[in-house]
């Protein structure tokens, strides 16, 4: 069973690829010392692997398409089950579908959580503009973009001094097979988390820390704490 609400934070970060989930996480995560979990980072490192699972999971992602259901739902409840996420956890990436949306909730209110979420908003036309610029690390999964979120020396993390690298999911052909996807088939979480009043969007036309800013006003945390 879950810590009670008032022990535990948990945010969920929606919006398309590109948007920023992956950043606004990592600010999040060092703000509340939160487990940033990423569904992306959890399945890359499946293929990194070489598992089984790893080997069906990069047919599919190779080709913009969502990774089925039940792959993704056996790791993040696993994920979420560990001890470093008891006092709460950051989901970047999950949900995807209605149908995971739904079964996360069961779990949730199984378990007495009342989750944040985040919607963060930016058109197609901006998503592939960014996306061409976008390297993350290939040890600890760290996002940079060569023009918002630079890292100090070029091609090398600043967190653990691996190199930089671009994402093969981030090529144009497979970015517009992947906004496709969203659009049909991660949108309609707009709907539905807003029908449950725990929607909270966030215009993502702005700086990375204006971004954050906008959350922690939500959250009605003075800039200034």
């Amino acid at each position: 069973m879950a810590e009670s609400p008032a022990d535990m934070r948990v945010f969920i970060l929606l919006g398309p690829p590109g948007a920023g989930k992956g950043t606004q996480a990592k600010n999040l995560s060092q703000y509340f010392h939160l487990t940033h979990i990423s569904t992306g980072d959890l399945l890359r490192e499946q293929i990194h692997k070489k598992t089984e699972l790893g080997k069906t999971v990069d047919v599919y992602m190779q080709s913009g398409q969502l990774v089925p259901d039940e792959m993704i739902l056996h790791m993040l409840f696993e994920r979420i089950s560990a001890e470093d996420c008891k006092k709460g956890y950051i989901l970047d990436g999950f949900p995807r579908t209605l149908a995971q949306a739904e079964k996360l909730q069961v779990y949730f209110t199984q378990n007495t959580i009342e989750p944040f979420v985040f919607n963060l908003d930016l058109s197609d036309q901006e998503i592939i503009r960014r996306l061409r610029d976008r390297l993350i690390c290939a040890k600890c999964h760290t996002p940079y973009h060569l023009f918002n979120s630079p890292p100090k020396k070029a091609g090398i993390c600043d967190i653990c001094d691996a190199n930089l690298v671009y994402r093969s999911d981030d090529q144009p052909e497979v970015v517009s097979k992947r906004l496709q996807v969203y659009h049909k088939q991660t949108a309609p979480l707009i709907m539905y988390y807003k029908k449950l009043k725990l929607l909270h969007t966030i215009d993502c036309n702005h700086t990375e820390q204006e971004i954050f800013n906008q959350m922690l006003l939500y959250l009605n945390i003075s800039l200034t704490s």
